[in-house]
């Protein structure tokens, strides 16, 4: 028996010893996929180290990102970029990679932007990664824009269902408007994720990449112009890097000053196909949300669920901090200088991160009703009207995402739908949803014929004037290949019109394919309810006029660029590329004012101009020779 014993219990052991083996190697391989997960490739044979290029051309100017893998310390830090002449490749630049984010950057000036270049980036004997440098489609009658935002950790795969649907659809220009990656640590292996999901379409067309809070290692961001703070920017050395990945092919900035701590700056402008765009940073310059009293607005009824969120607030004006700023005076000049400057242009757009509103009712997964969220651009209000008051001078059309929320909106400052459009791009990945579900419209209008149920006037938890035109809640009913409709995932194309200067905003969901498009790529895609929207490049300065001037009857050139000055003020009123040569200026007070028709020498100023009413009719000749 005492052998029987001691031989079990050996067994007993050997069990024991054979599942702790089991286990240790389980738990070793289980933390070795989390530390390197499937997705997580940062090396990779030397034929294959150029991940990715990201690329714009302006003013002349070619500026190209080329994202390579980690390279082994012997290996060269040479990159080259050539280009495709009559069948031979000619080297044109050169380049040294860094060493802890590992990009390459290229600047080329006195590029020919009236033709299509092959070009393709070099390392070593045998790494090449090519693409194409698209020529300036100034005579396309048609300038297309393709919107992303979101593209969620949620989902680590590929996205062959947008790349062939956008590839169908061959935009001029792709806008990633912000958290193109979730990793708040590994900015580095996450950006690679993302050039293998959508390097495909971004080695072909011009890009504008602009990071969002994540992606700078943020949840929520008030970045309070780089000074620190509890809401701001947590690493500097962290935001260099990331914006150096994802913005140095951007045009020179406007102002490049650095911000404190020496964060660097972005905001440019960039025209391409005639169409001018204005590239902003929503987050840089905004006041952190610290300058609420939250002590003191709680003993007045307000209820916050997190600092950013707000279950209830009696009053709007509660949380409208004069002082507090969203652009910032850097941006506004910015701005004020590019809605006056329509050299190579004739429509606009600005390109930024999230709407001037907030937009949710309903949020996350427990449906929360939400009062106001100070995430959101909709704070600070005030803010916010200086931006749209700006922007609307240009009739600029605002293209931007973040929400988890496509939308159509009629922004209003004074009034309802009295400044610019606001088309906020659908996520990629809608892993946080939110709802646009009022409990009531602000004014009980007549809607048009096919809106949506909560469509028409309203104001936001900020008080601000908003006129919702379309939006794509998310539908969790849905199932199968619907998944991605059921999430309101997808992406945003916008159509600007020269010839008849219309837009057109689409909102595609993902997982189906659009017309024309490979009937293997699932089932045929219908946009979201609501879309697409068409308004006229006009409709983004709505305010209602009170007198006009006369009309002006133009000979000598054709579209030509009109300027209306308020002399009471010395303040610039709007400026406009006329489609024609006959335009009638409205104005928004009765009085004398200055108009300048057309550009450079040839422009003709008239001062003194006096408004009429709207029922009398009076012309002004104008000669451009």
């Amino acid at each position: 028996m005492k052998r029987k014993r001691v031989f079990r219990t050996l067994v007993s052991l050997m069990v024991l010893t054979a599942l702790a083996a089991i286990l240790i190697v389980g738990v070793t391989r289980v933390r070795a996929r989390l530390r390197n997960p499937p997705w997580k490739v940062t090396q990779v044979p030397e034929d294959e180290v150029i991940c990715f290029t990201l690329y714009t051309v302006h003013d002349g100017i070619l500026k190209l990102t080329a994202q390579l893998y980690e390279l082994p310390p012997e290996a060269d830090r040479t990159v080259r970029l050539q280009i495709k002449r009559e069948g031979q490749w000619t080297q044109i630049a050169e380049t040294e990679v860094s060493g802890r984010d590992w990009v390459a950057l290229f600047r080329v000036e006195d590029w020919n932007a009236t033709r299509d270049h092959e070009y393709r980036v070099a390392h070593g004997d045998s790494a090449f990664y090519s693409g194409l440098i698209r020529r300036d489609p100034v005579d396309k009658e048609e300038i297309v824009v393709a919107a992303f935002t979101g593209n969620s950790n949620a989902d680590r795969g590929p996205r062959p269902d947008v790349i062939e649907n956008v590839e169908r659809q061959d935009p001029d220009l792709l806008f990633f408007s912000g958290d193109q990656v979730y990793d708040h640590h590994d900015h580095f292996a996450a950006w690679l994720l993302f050039g293998r999901q959508f390097g495909e379409i971004t080695r072909n067309r011009p890009s504008v990449v602009i990071p969002d809070d994540h992606d700078v290692g943020n949840r929520n961001l008030w970045g309070e112009g780089g000074e620190p703070g509890p809401w701001g920017y947590k690493d500097p050395d962290y935001v260099r890097m990331v914006e150096r990945a994802q913005t140095s092919h951007l045009p020179d900035p406007y102002d490049p000053t650095p911000i404190e701590r020496g964060i660097g700056v972005y905001y440019t402008s960039l025209t391409w196909g005639r169409i001018g765009f204005a590239i902003i940073e929503d987050r840089k310059f905004k006041s952190q949300i610290d300058v609420l009293d939250r002590q003191a607005l709680e003993r007045q009824g307000v209820a916050f669920a997190r600092p950013d969120h707000i279950e209830e607030l009696p009053d709007p004006r509660m949380v409208d901090v004069p002082t507090a700023t969203l652009l910032g005076d850097r941006q506004l000049t910015f701005l004020r200088d590019w809605t006056a400057d329509w050299s190579g242009q004739d429509m606009k757009a600005v390109l930024s991160q999230a709407p001037f509103a907030a937009p949710a009712h309903v949020h996350g997964p427990a449906r929360q009703r939400l009062a106001a969220d100070l995430d959101t651009n909709g704070w600070p209000p005030r803010g916010r009207e200086r931006a749209l008051r700006e922007m609307r001078k240009g009739f600029a059309l605002h293209i931007n995402g973040d929400q988890h929320l496509a939308t159509v909106i009629h922004q209003g400052v004074d009034d309802w739908g009295d400044a610019s459009f606001s088309f906020s791009a659908p996520s990629v990945v809608n892993h946080y949803r939110r709802w646009w579900k009022p409990l009531e419209r602000e004014r009980a209008l007549p809607l048009p014929e096919g809106a949506l149920e909560h469509a028409g006037e309203y104001t936001d938890g900020f008080g601000n004037k908003v006129t919702m035109v379309a939006y794509a809640n998310p539908d969790l009913s849905r199932r199968g290949y619907d998944r991605w409709r059921a999430q309101a995932a997808g992406y945003g194309v916008i159509r600007f019109n020269k010839r008849t200067r219309e837009i057109t905003m689409a909102c595609w969901p993902r997982g189906c394919r659009v017309p024309g498009a490979d009937a293997g790529a699932g089932p045929a895609c219908e946009q979201y309810p609501g879309w697409p929207v068409t308004i006229s490049q006009e409709d983004n300065y709505g305010r209602q006029p009170v007198a006009y001037l006369p009309t002006l009857e133009i000979s000598g050139a054709e579209d030509p660029v009109v300027q209306v000055v308020d002399e009471s003020r010395g303040e610039i009123v709007y400026t406009l590329r006329i489609n024609g040569t006959s335009y009638r200026p409205k104005v928004f007070e009765t009085g004398s004012y200055t108009v300048r028709v057309g550009e450079g020498e040839r422009a003709q100023v008239f001062r003194g101009v006096e408004s009429v009413a709207p029922e009398v009719s009076a012309t002004l000749s104008v000669v451009l020779d």
